[in-house]
């Protein structure tokens, strides 16, 4: 397998001071303060840290195999609790037929085809 080669943004907690700068020039929610240090990553934010807390290094990961890939995907869809087909709790069509999505009421928890949600929105 081939390797491949990518950049990390690399945090250093002991130079960290919490200040804040790294926060606003990344994507919104790459990176936030918990208990007073930058955490997750983001490289919009590396160039404002007045510390030097945050730098980018190198990074070497295998690459997977698209065959290896897709035999463990077959291998997790054949297990008993990812066979199950979803029905609408209204006219019991399947996911294979239409798409279903969730809905909570009175507690339980039920799947809608898009075709009955219309139902429920004029009842």
């Amino acid at each position: 397998m081939n390797n491949i080669n990518r950049a990390i943004i690399n945090i250093n907690h002991d130079l960290c001071t919490g200040c804040g700068e790294c926060l606003f020039p990344g994507a919104q929610g790459a990176i936030e303060i918990i208990n007073d240090k930058a955490c997750l990553r983001s490289k919009f934010c590396v160039s404002v840290c007045p510390t030097g807390a945050l730098t980018i290094e190198a990074s070497s990961i295998v690459a997977v195999a698209e065959q290896a890939a897709s035999a463990h995907k077959q291998t997790i869809l054949e297990q008993p609790q990812f066979n199950q087909v979803m029905k609408c709790s209204l006219c019991d069509i399947t996911e294979n037929d239409r798409p279903l999505l969730p809905l909570k009421s009175k507690g339980e928890s039920n799947w809608v085809c898009v075709r009955c949600i219309p139902t429920l929105i004029r009842a």
